[in-house]
């Protein structure tokens, strides 16, 4: 173990709640882990189901089911815990090859919004241990699908610089959508609004028309407009790639995966200037804006209209700016999400004494919504700049931020609580999530310990709101961060975690860790042991891929003995705790300075 700056303290003291409640809980997901796995799956591994599922929807509500396991494990979830994470990712992959989605262990072919969904899971992977030969070859591997090294996945038109279908995956671009494919999904989509306004049926006048899918003829009907239209082509989802290409940077280093990410965000940001500064949802084969959509610039699968409107626009500027800015320091990556963001203000009006903004556009902007904060939270967290605080502090409302819901699909905790925490406000924050996590922990057990349906019967969702192991609010409190996009985003944390006796990933055993400040050049965390007995070291690390510096630790709790401030020129330090001791330090550090890598710190 290389000798890093080392920071110890002594003093005993009585271990605030936050601190025995985040250590319980540890105990407690690493108790419930393996008793949702023994429910839900077979000796091997695979869930206990049905025998065939059919369509190109599916596997990625498998992966969700486990996902929260890796990450889990990188803040100091125990080693079962991270083998039934590989478990159960290899299980849920072959089980999905057999049912037919899933070849060459990546979907066949599908949309980035659910590739997104179920990826997150390998890029914790490379949090947890990126040592595990499997995880880089197949990292690499992925990442080559997109990048016109695989022939038989030739998803990326290099000369046009596009991904050449929305419908993408290991058997390459889709340019044809059958029934069979949408068929387990047809209820779903029954929900939503019509793609199109020119299907026979609907009602010109009301833009929120549903066609019933599971009515053949519309369906039909839905289908042919969809594949003369939608497909081929590329879409900003697919903007979504970046990461799985960013993931294969982070085992490498190698140049040519950051050039790809720079030159594929670079080509959507150069559409967006040719429309006028509204980013298309469509382009068609030959890269032209509208191509299949009679010159239209909305109409996209995923985009300005059907299914969602502008959130998975947002969404997936928001990943590609993070990771570009991750790759190369500089936050101008994020201005093509910013600009969107800006223009949907510019348009937001008031309605009924609230601000809202549009949603969804066809031939005018319609569905207007009051905004949400996540975006701006997410950015202005990346960059720290006051344009972005400007943004932020465009809402008035900010106190009540707490009370907007709590646990979302596949366990998202709301980073709203803890943003304002971090910046100085709402005081309450980290016991607010820790209880609430315990309350739904306990919720999904009697859950589980009731369900006692037809397997047969279940959803491909079933097991997402059961999934005990629940742990984002807990990543948001620990390493300082509103946590990942969840259509897939990386982990981009203030800092990491690590034992340097049990050389791995994690908080070591006993101790508990609280950021409670960001700044844009400090960050302030609370470690505690609550162990009255024995000592425990915790190497800090700044930023979840070492991609910050630390440059000196204010040392916020010392005695006598101990100085006020401590050089830090590392981007790791060892904080060394006596038994029920506590260090509160304020790390200063230079952000974004670092090429960043999953590399673990005595390797490096």
């Amino acid at each position: 173990m290389p000798d890093f700056p080392t920071i110890e303290f002594r003093d005993r003291s009585v271990p605030p709640k936050w601190a025995v409640m985040e250590r319980f809980l540890f105990d407690l997901m690493n108790r419930v882990a393996p008793q949702y796995v023994a429910r839900y799956t077979r000796d091997d591994g695979t869930l206990v189901w049905r025998d065939e599922w059919v369509g190109m929807d599916g596997s990625d509500d498998g992966y969700e089911s486990f996902r929260s396991f890796p990450l889990f494990y990188l803040i100091g979830g125990s080693e079962e815990v991270h083998e039934l994470a590989r478990r159960q990712w290899n299980a849920v992959t072959w089980q999905f090859t057999q049912y037919g989605q899933v070849h060459r262990e990546f979907d066949a072919y599908y949309d980035w919004m659910h590739h997104g969904e179920s990826s997150t899971y390998i890029y914790d992977f490379g949090l947890a241990n990126p040592h595990r030969h499997q995880d880089r070859e197949r990292a690499l591997r992925f990442a080559a699908m997109y990048m016109g090294e695989d022939p038989d996945a030739q998803n990326w038109d290099a000369e046009r610089r596009m991904i050449r279908s929305p419908i993408n995956g290991s058997k390459g671009p889709q340019f044809h959508m059958t029934e069979l494919d949408w068929r387990t999904h047809r209820h779903v989509l029954a929900g939503y609004l019509t793609p199109y306004m020119d299907v026979p049926g609907v009602d010109p006048s009301d833009p929120f028309f549903k066609v019933d899918w599971e009515n053949v003829a519309a369906f039909d009907e839905v289908l042919k407009r969809m594949n003369e239209r939608m497909v081929p082509g590329d879409v900003p989802l697919n903007l979504n790639a970046t990461s799985l290409i960013t993931n294969a940077f982070l085992y490498t280093g190698d140049e040519k995966y950051r050039t790809w990410v720079l030159d594929y965000l670079s080509a959507w940001e150069e559409r967006t200037a040719h429309n006028d500064g509204i980013m298309p949802d469509n382009i068609g084969p030959n890269a032209v804006i509208g191509e299949n959509m009679d010159g239209k610039w909305w109409g996209g699968y995923y985009g300005w209209r059907w299914p969602h409107g502008a959130t998975i626009i947002l969404e997936s500027t928001l990943i590609a700016g993070a990771n570009a800015y991750l790759l190369t320091g500089d936050d101008k990556w994020l201005d093509l999400h910013r600009s969107q963001l800006d223009m949907l203000w510019e348009l937001g009006r008031e309605e009924d004494g609230v601000f809202k903004v549009p949603n969804r556009y066809d031939d005018g902007w319609f569905d207007y919504r009051p905004p949400n904060p996540r975006y701006e939270i997410h950015l202005h967290y990346l960059t720290q700049s006051e344009q972005d605080l400007e943004r932020l502090n465009r809402y008035q409302d900010q106190e009540s931020w707490s009370d907007r819901g709590r646990f979302g699909k596949g366990g998202q905790f709301s980073p709203l609580s803890w943003y304002a925490y971090a910046r100085g406000g709402r005081a309450d924050a980290a016991d607010y999530a820790l209880d609430a996590t315990y309350e739904e922990i306990a919720r999904r057990l009697t859950k589980m310990r009731n369900d006692d349906g037809d397997p047969n019967d279940w959803d491909v969702h079933h097991w997402q709101d059961i999934n005990p192991v629940m742990c984002e609010a807990m990543v948001q409190l620990a390493m300082g961060t509103p946590g990942a996009i969840y259509h897939g985003g990386l982990l981009h944390a203030r800092l990491r975690y690590f034992d340097p006796e049990l050389k791995r990933a994690g908080l070591p055993e006993h101790v508990a860790a609280l950021v409670d400040r960001v700044e844009p050049d400090a960050t302030t965390v609370t470690l505690v042991n609550t162990d009255a007995v024995s000592s425990h070291d915790v190497l800090v690390q700044a930023g979840s891929f070492a991609e910050h510096a630390f440059t000196e630790a204010e040392v916020l709790n010392a005695t006598g003995d101990m100085p006020d401030e401590v050089p830090v020129g590392e981007n790791c330090v060892t904080v060394r705790l006596r038994p029920s001791a506590q260090a509160r330090l304020r790390l200063k550090m230079e952000r974004y300075v670092n090429t960043p890598t999953y590399e673990f710190p005595w390797k490096r």
